[in-house]
């Protein structure tokens, strides 16, 4: 019998993986020949893509890293059961049917930690807030678009993406609870919920001091890479 363990440990490197794709660097490279990671907040994440390469490469970086969340879900749990059968000379399914919101859950995990702690980067990256939303979207619709829905409406209100940002990780988990979603995906609204706020701690001093940028606006200083 295929080990479980096994399998799902393929699920989440193939998650992880897609995750770790980093669209800010690549294209500060390609664009400038930068390494992005030297200027602005030092994120590789679409809004200091925006703020240093300008508004095309940030969309950009935006769809790519929204695709990277959607796909680690929807392919992540094929290519880790290819690679068991392939591995064990198996024709079943690793994966049982009643594992599914566990196992989006696990690939949802890896692409978002993948994200922000890219193996290409030295595990550096962005703040996970794009390819949340996409694992969010595949995972559940209704939760994904009412995060998404949050988001934009405090950023018609501030002009602050991680403002906006911190109330969608936020608001994440209650959209989930009210909607009476499985317990894993309650799970992982909370857990990235937390990781997106941890990631957005200079973000949150920069909100206290009043000295976070509007969307449009560039920060007054290089800063390097949050740890």
């Amino acid at each position: 019998m295929i080990n479980p363990f096994l399998a799902s440990s393929l699920l989440f490197l193939v998650a992880y993986l897609l995750g770790s794709l980093p669209t800010g660097y690549l294209l500060g490279k390609y664009i400038k020949g930068i390494d992005i990671r030297e200027y602005g907040s030092g994120s590789t994440g679409a809004t200091n893509v925006l703020r240093i390469l300008g508004k095309p490469a940030g969309i950009t970086a935006l769809v790519i890293d929204l695709l990277k969340g959607m796909m680690a879900v929807t392919f992540g749990v094929p290519v880790a059961s290819a690679l068991a059968k392939g591995i064990y000379l198996a024709d079943f399914n690793p994966f049982p049917e009643t594992w599914k919101p566990w196992l989006v859950t696990l690939a949802g995990i890896g692409a978002v930690i993948g994200h922000s702690k890219s193996v290409f980067l030295n595990f550096s990256g962005g703040k996970s807030v794009a390819t949340s939303l996409g694992v969010l979207l595949m995972m559940s619709p209704a939760v994904g678009l009412g995060t998404l829905g949050s988001f934009l409406a405090v950023l018609g209100v501030s002009r602050i993406v991680s403002l906006s940002s911190i109330t969608g990780a936020i608001i994440v988990t209650f959209l989930m609870i009210f909607l009476k979603q499985p317990l894993p995906y309650i799970l992982f609204a909370a857990v990235a919920g937390i990781y997106v706020i941890v990631r957005h701690r200079s973000n949150i001093d920069r909100l206290i001091a009043g000295t976070e940028p509007r969307l449009g606006q560039k920060l007054e200083e290089n800063l390097t890479a949050e740890p």
